[in-house]
């Protein structure tokens, strides 16, 4: 068993699709159409093309808006996302216009950073552990 794919809902999809490839790097793998407005839209890491998909998902259910809420003013990621360098994407992100709250922070082996994905998320990056 492994994780083909997980999601994260957004409140708006091409903002989201803009701000998942165009600022955090990642690459549209799959854009389906689906009713009238949304769409099954994943992205991927790009030298991983054909790893672990993140869905793009429509928050039109009624039990998002206060999980997410809640989640947020808790300041509790609804993801992680593994990087090599907290403190340089950090810095990058930053430049790039990424609002985050919470800094850069080493936890023993990992260091950790929280950033608001402006879809309604907040968006935890961190080391991989050695």
């Amino acid at each position: 068993m492994r994780i083909h794919l997980t999601s994260v809902f957004v409140d708006d999809q091409a903002k989201a699709e803009r701000f998942y490839t165009e600022t955090l790097g990642f690459v549209k793998k799959h854009d389906v159409p689906i009713g009238e407005k949304d769409r099954w839209l994943t992205v991927v890491a790009p030298d991983e093309p054909g790893g672990t998909e993140l869905l793009l998902e429509p928050a039109g259910h009624p039990a998002v808006k206060p999980y997410r809420d809640t989640l947020v003013a808790d300041g509790i990621p609804l993801a992680q996302f593994a990087v090599d360098d907290v403190k340089a994407e950090y810095e990058r992100l930053r430049a790039l216009g990424v609002v985050f709250t919470q800094e850069p922070v080493e936890m023993g082996p990992v260091t950790t950073a929280v950033f608001d994905d402006t879809c309604g998320n907040l968006i935890q990056i961190a080391t991989k552990p050695e």
